[in-house]
């Protein structure tokens, strides 16, 4: 089922107190058209600039993610892009009017909710995820960090985090689909030791923070007089002292942990696309989770220049073997050149070809180094597409597909025998009066061989009673 692109149906206002700057600060979420993404705007600055919420404009990530463009900045977006990214938004504009989202809670549960006040809405666009197709991994050693994405049919993360601490000891926590973020995760409240409030202060931060937005973890012991001067430093409420975890009212025996995997989530929407694959985390934090999103980043990049192989198991039963192709398509050996479907959609078809020397070709082409021709492989990319083409007629037996153009040709490799040919081909148009226009490419193993973009026009073939009458009309 071919999924769509989802934006918001009206815009909808939340106002609140950024954790680090204490400012009041307003921010609206409106709809955005097909492929705008995520970004951010500060209405508050001449010539209100946007700010696209994607890794490579991560300024900083000290005590949370800030992006930034030229003068434009705005801080903690971890908590907005992660309740954006659980309702699967692919588009949507962020209006704010200071350089800091408001706090709230310290989760993510007050954004998804006003998100949801304003409804989601389908576009008219498919949604293109990022599928994690071999293992990407992040580490830092000496800080005993380690990122790694598995493939996977869907979204899921665990995560462990371990602080040395006394009180939290090693936590974890998990997301088997992200529709499970609501329930589980998007109340999840950010948290700080005890012994970091003063130097955070000095540092100009956490001046909105309080005990309920935030988690305060004592680690040792701290006499009475001791945490009344911090709490009046930092012009926080005076509360009683104690070791252990200050707030009284934790959501879950793991919350920590449950955050952590939250600002995950909003970090990893700075790739720009939803995916499909499983994430383990030790240790995270929001440089690791960036830098980890910068490395998928250049992922994409690489697919959108290269094209991203189609999975291909050797023992996987195929959709349509050759002698169903043989019923769809009018070719026959020696001239056919796929030898079995593995994936077929409304708009999209994966097929392979396996080479050996047994080819007829290979007899002159060339007789010392065996060559496929260039022209035999536009010829299988064809085929391929002619079956996605013929599969839904009554009678394709009785038509044909003729090519009327071919553009764009690349060829990468050479094609060998003992090479296996992976072809994806997708629809650039829906097939209009009999006008067939794609886009194809052909892989050896992961690496991208040939590309090329045909079209071609469909044409029912004359049958012998219609042959005989129209030699008698003659």
């Amino acid at each position: 089922m071919i999924e769509k692109q989802q934006t918001i149906k009206n815009e909808v206002s939340i106002e609140g107190t950024g954790l680090h700057t204490g400012a009041h600060v307003k921010m609206t979420f409106k709809p955005a058209p097909i492929d705008y993404g995520y970004k951010f705007q500060r209405i508050d600055l001449e010539g209100k600039p946007t700010i696209p919420a994607l890794a490579e404009y991560v300024i900083d990530t000290s005590r949370g993610t800030t992006i930034g463009r030229g003068d434009a900045r705005v801080s903690t977006i971890e908590h907005v892009m992660a309740a954006v990214y659980s309702l699967g938004i692919d588009n949507i504009l962020i209006e704010i009017d200071g350089p800091e989202t408001p706090i709230m809670s310290g989760s993510s549960i007050e954004f998804l909710n006003a998100l949801k006040e304003a409804g989601i809405e389908e576009q008219d666009a498919e949604r293109q995820y990022f599928e994690v197709k071999e293992n990407i991994r992040y580490v830092n050693a000496e800080k005993g960090i380690e990122i790694i994405a598995y493939p996977d049919s869907k979204f899921s993360i665990d995560v462990l985090i371990d602080f040395n601490s006394k009180v939290l000891g090693q936590q974890f926590a998990s997301i088997n689909d992200i529709s499970d973020f609501e329930n589980n995760i998007a109340n999840c409240r950010t948290f700080v030791f005890a012994h970091e409030l003063v130097p955070l202060f000095n540092m100009n931060l956490i001046r909105g923070g309080q005990l309920d937005n935030a988690i305060v973890i004592v680690e040792n012991k701290i006499s009475q007089e001791e945490f009344d001067r911090i709490a009046d430093f930092c012009n926080k409420p005076r509360v009683k002292a104690r070791e252990g975890i200050l707030n009284e009212d934790l959501k879950y025996d793991n919350e920590p942990a449950r955050h952590k995997l939250l600002d995950i989530i909003g970090d990893l929407a700075l790739t720009g696309k939803m995916i499909k694959g499983k994430f383990i985390a030790k240790k995270p934090g929001h440089f690791a989770n960036t830098e980890f999103a910068k490395q998928i980043r250049q992922c994409i990049k690489f697919q959108q220049k290269n094209g991203v192989a189609p999975i291909f198991h050797p023992d996987q039963k195929p959709i349509y073997d050759i002698n169903d192709i043989m019923k769809l398509l009018p070719h026959r050996p020696p001239f056919l050149l796929v030898d079995k479907i593995m994936e077929i959609s409304d708009n999209s078809v994966v097929g392979v070809k396996c080479v050996t020397m047994n080819e007829p070709f290979f007899v002159g082409h060339f007789p010392q180094e065996p060559v496929m021709p260039g022209v035999l492989q536009i010829e299988a990319m064809a085929q391929v597409g002619g079956i996605l083409v013929l599969k839904d007629l009554e009678k394709p037996q009785e038509w044909s597909t003729y090519f009327l153009k071919i553009d764009n040709v690349k060829f990468k490799h050479k094609v060998v025998p003992g090479d296996t040919l992976i072809f994806k081909l997708e629809y650039l148009a829906p097939v209009r009066r009999g006008i067939c226009h794609m886009r194809g490419q052909m892989f050896i193993g992961s690496s991208l061989a040939m590309e090329a973009e045909m079209m071609a026009q469909l044409v029912h073939n004359k049958t012998g009673e219609e042959n005989n009458e129209t030699n008698t009309e003659e």
